[in-house]
């Protein structure tokens, strides 16, 4: 809405520049202005006609000027027939812009609009004519987008027309009325009129109010058939005692709400119990065993011997020492209430967990995620370990597995696959794509698999399983691999690591209607489709991370209970993750690939930490700081980081991005010297050298020399 208003201020600007300059003569304004009535009477159709053709042409053209083209119009034909003739004009021009997005420009628009479309998409296959409706109400995405997405839908186009002709009715008159406001000025006097400043102000208040009649309208339909309970029993239940749902019920705690905590596994979900504190327990160990190995260059020699079993019970102590930061005693001294057992919504504000029924004004589903065993032939006769039964297998070996395959090479099977090598495992990892993490950059993943090889792991890359079995299925060993090219790996124990999805099974979703596929679909504001019901963390996606499901836990908190007075957006926010091998990988926001891929104009600055003080010194300068920028702007749009202390270096672009701080800050900011904090700091600078202007140089060194006398 902001450039419409800018233009209609520019426009009232020049009609004051206008009197200032000329004769504001208002006998001479009328009289122009009937001598252009009286051209209109003379040819009654000529100018309606002619704009009518001019408007849908605009229109199906996708032209970027149809707001203008509104006012103009508006001001030339006044309220009633600008109304007519632009509502039919915008509708028809819109069908037609459709129609040619539907059969003759498929290809082309589906590049043109990369992610926008698939948001549209998804949108329209989950609300079809009422997710139309809303978008011409509230033109939050530019109508053009919106006519050549919907040609890529299974949208009738009688359905399209008739939903355009009817939702862009209320913002075409707005616009309509401030236009012929503008048209009637007869005087700078009228600059500050009633009907125009009122044609101003419904402009600036008409997005709020579509916005809060669609949010009433959205409501009624997601409860019909429902009835809301007069009073309710709490102001937040949250289903789920992982990062999210412990972050949430942190956030309704401290807000004296009263909350209760529904939780059917242990507290502190996946990540305490079964993922990120127990792997970086074993990879803290595996570390110092690399380090132990690799410190002769720096002069000191050491002969490694691992004592597994001291090893695997650090470990349990490690959850241990964690586990009283999440546990029930401590969420009830909060003032949480925590109640195990498993919980079904009945409706849209009753849970049920066992005998009991719970009401409350808003409910938060953090039901967390599992892992995947994909469906390959024979791999139930094998006994696959996955995340969750891996640390209690590895506690009851005598020592580390020999021969062990990890199948998946994402973040999960890098880290453990190095740990265990580095503690005298013998490992293989078996990945179906040509490289080790696949969504980060090329030359990160190509250095951690370098660093995987030379700590002993066995890589396969660009390999598929298409089959498991063991030669005598009532023997311990025998376990095998066959692979797409008919070659077969032998091994005693299998980890799959090929990733998790959301658990949403019989939490009463199917039963309410609330769209679920691979994660709860929820909007920016992490609402699914009963608008008090939220989900977070790895039930809601995209990300399965820790920091992501505590960003979303206070955010579906914080929405459930100052709604409807005030909402947060879930996606604001850049999260940064990391895969916590040696070297270390981290990244926020895209990477190069990512932004071409995107067709957003970027630049790549990297430097390389070879040339960070501190990193010499330890004998650590392997790997680089790689930031991609908006082109010729110091926005940062995404950093990957690669080398020691990566996720510690990473920190401070997420901060940067987060606030929307450019490189310029960062470079401008003292750091401790020698630090690994310089990395970000001469990351800047080489950007800032690469955008120094040869000209601007060689006018300072003619003024030094002039200086110089």
């Amino acid at each position: 809405m902001r450039k419409p208003l800018i233009f209609l201020g520019l426009i009232a600007l020049a009609v004051i520049a206008a009197f200032l300059v000329a004769d504001p003569d208002p006998e001479r304004l009328r009289a122009l202005r009937d001598s252009l009535a009286a051209w209109r009477e003379a040819h009654p159709l000529a100018l309606p006609i002619g704009f009518f053709v001019t408007y849908v042409v605009v229109t199906a053209l996708s032209l970027p000027f149809a707001v203008w083209l509104t006012l103009l119009g508006a001001a030339l034909l006044g309220f009633w027939q600008g109304l007519v003739l632009i509502s039919f004009a915008s509708s028809i021009g819109a069908l037609l812009a459709f129609l040619v997005a539907r059969y003759l420009m498929r290809d082309w628009v589906r590049g043109r609009l990369g992610p926008r479309l698939a948001k549209i998409e998804k949108g329209a296959a989950r609300d079809g004519e009422f997710y139309l409706f809303s978008l011409r109400l509230i033109p939050v995405v530019p109508f053009f987008v919106i006519n050549l997405a919907f040609g890529l839908t299974q949208m009738k186009a009688w359905k399209f027309y008739a939903v355009s002709q009817l939702g862009m009715l209320p913002g075409t008159a707005v616009y309509v009325a401030a236009g012929a406001q503008l048209g009637d000025l007869n005087s700078l006097s009228g600059i500050v009129s009633p009907g125009l400043l009122g044609a101003f102000a419904a402009l600036a208040v008409f997005p709020w109010v579509a916005r809060a009649a669609l949010r009433i309208w959205a409501r009624k339909r997601a409860y019909r058939g429902y009835e809301r309970p007069a009073k309710f029993d709490r102001n937040l239940i949250v289903i789920g005692a992982g990062a999210a749902g412990l972050v949430a019920s942190y956030v309704a705690a401290q807000a004296k709400a009263k909350v209760t905590l529904v939780q059917e596994g242990p507290m502190g979900g996946d990540c305490l119990n079964f993922g990120c504190v127990p792997s970086k327990a074993l990879i803290a160990s595996a570390r110092a065993a690399g380090v132990a190995r690799g410190s002769e260059a720096l002069g000191v020699r050491a002969d490694v011997s691992v004592d597994w079993p001291v090893v695997t019970q650090r470990i349990s102590e490690v959850i241990a020492q964690i586990a009283p930061n999440d546990s029930v005693e401590r969420y009830e001294s909060l003032g949480v209430e925590v109640i195990e057992g498993h919980a079904r919504l009945e409706d849209p504000w009753t849970v049920r967990v066992g005998d009991e029924r719970l009401t409350a004004r808003g409910i938060v589903l953090a039901t967390g995620a599992a892992p995947v065993i994909p469906p390959i032939e024979g791999i139930g006769s094998v006994e696959p370990l996955t995340s969750d039964t891996l640390w209690e297998a590895l506690a009851a070996m005598p020592a580390p597995p020999e021969r062990m395959v990890i199948l998946g090479g994402g973040p999960i099977g890098c880290e453990i696959a190095q740990a265990l090598a580095r503690l005298g495992a013998g490992v293989t990892v078996v990945e179906a794509a040509e490289r080790l993490l696949i969504r980060e950059d090329t030359e990160a993943s190509d250095a951690i698999a370098a660093a995987l090889r030379a700590d002993g792991v066995d890589l396969k890359l660009g390999a598929k399983a298409i089959r498991f079995g063991r030669d005598d299925p009532g023997a311990e060993g025998g376990k095998w691999l066959e692979l797409e090219d008919g070659s077969k790996l032998g091994f005693d124990t299998l980890l799959v690591a090929v990733g998790r999805k959301a658990r949403l099974e019989g939490f009463g979703l199917e039963e309410l209607g609330i769209p679920a596929n691979k994660v709860i679909e929820t909007n920016d504001y992490l609402e699914t489709l009963m608008p008090n019901i939220y989900a977070a963390g790895d039930a809601a996606g995209p990300l399965q991370l820790t920091n992501a499901a505590g960003h979303q836990g206070w955010i579906a908190a914080a929405n459930s209970l100052a709604s409807p007075f005030w909402r947060f957006k879930a996606h604001s926010a850049p999260i940064p993750h990391a895969v916590f091998t040696s070297p270390e990988l981290a990244r926020v926001g895209m990477t190069a690939a990512e932004a071409e891929a995107d067709g957003v104009h970027h630049e790549v600055t990297t430097y390389p930490l070879g040339d960070l003080d501190r990193a010499l010194a330890e004998g650590a300068g392997q790997g680089f700081v790689r930031i991609v920028t908006s082109k010729g702007s110091d926005k940062i749009l995404g950093a990957t980081v690669c080398g020691a202390h990566a996720a510690e270096v990473l920190a401070e672009f997420a901060l940067a991005m987060r606030h929307g701080l450019g490189l310029g800050k960062i470079l401008s900011t003292p750091h401790i010297y020698p630090s690994w904090s310089e990395a970000a700091k001469n990351a800047a600078g080489r950007w800032r050298q690469a955008h120094v202007n040869p000209r601007t140089l060689r006018i300072a060194e003619r003024f030094m020399t002039w200086r110089r006398g």
